[in-house]
């Protein structure tokens, strides 16, 4: 980035969070700040025993806070923690044994540009998750991770190619009312003002 990037370090414990700035803060690339001056940080660090109640809250206050780009430091997690933690909004996870000065300095910065990075045995453990809640969640519900059903999204690409509702209705063979339904399903679920919001959030999202 060519500028020290700003770096936040929390624990409950005291002597954790000691040791979490005594790693990063005699590194030439990053600059720890203080409580009192928060607002400044772009990557915050968190070290926990474990993924509890308590740490996804204060995940939560980071992101309250305008912080987006966190790093985890965990004693131990299980399947269900993973999930809660990505859902936190963690976009980097190490365990506490395999911790250095070096690839905690390594993941800030990496975090500090965007880039987000999970060890491969938790990446590989994350993605089974995922697949097992789409084939046996999500699917026989006719959803998709993406948050659209295969029906919302045939009739939001029509929408997008230019159809009015009667046209849609005859292409899917659906009745004009349930496209009316559906797109009034989309609008109402992400809080948008109308079709043509719909579509525009739906491709910027990448669901169609």
């Amino acid at each position: 980035m060519g500028l020290r990037v700003p770096v936040y370090a929390y624990s409950a414990d005291p002597i954790s969070r000691a040791g979490v700035e005594s790693q990063l803060r005699f590194q030439p690339d990053l600059r720890v700040v203080p409580d009192e001056h928060l607002s400044e940080a772009v990557v915050a660090v968190v070290a926990a025993e474990t993924p509890d109640g308590a740490t996804l809250e204060i995940l939560g206050g980071l992101r309250r806070h305008g912080l987006d780009k966190i790093i985890l430091v965990v004693g131990s997690l299980n399947d269900g923690d993973l999930i809660s933690v990505i859902e936190a909004g963690v976009c980097g996870l190490v365990r506490r044994s395999e911790v250095t000065s070096d690839k905690l300095t390594d993941l800030v910065k990496r975090a500090a540009v965007g880039e987000a990075e999970l060890p491969p045995d938790l990446l590989n453990r994350l993605l089974k998750q995922v697949s097992h809640m789409q084939n046996a969640v999500l699917t026989p519900r006719g959803l998709r991770l993406a948050g659209l059903s295969a029906r919302e999204v045939a009739i939001l690409r029509l929408v997008a190619d230019g159809f009015d509702t009667d046209e849609i209705a005859g292409q899917l063979s659906y009745s004009p009312r349930t496209v009316k339904n559906v797109l009034h399903g989309v609008t109402t679920r992400y809080q948008l003002r109308n079709r043509s919001h719909a579509v525009a959030y739906a491709l910027r999202e990448g669901m169609i």
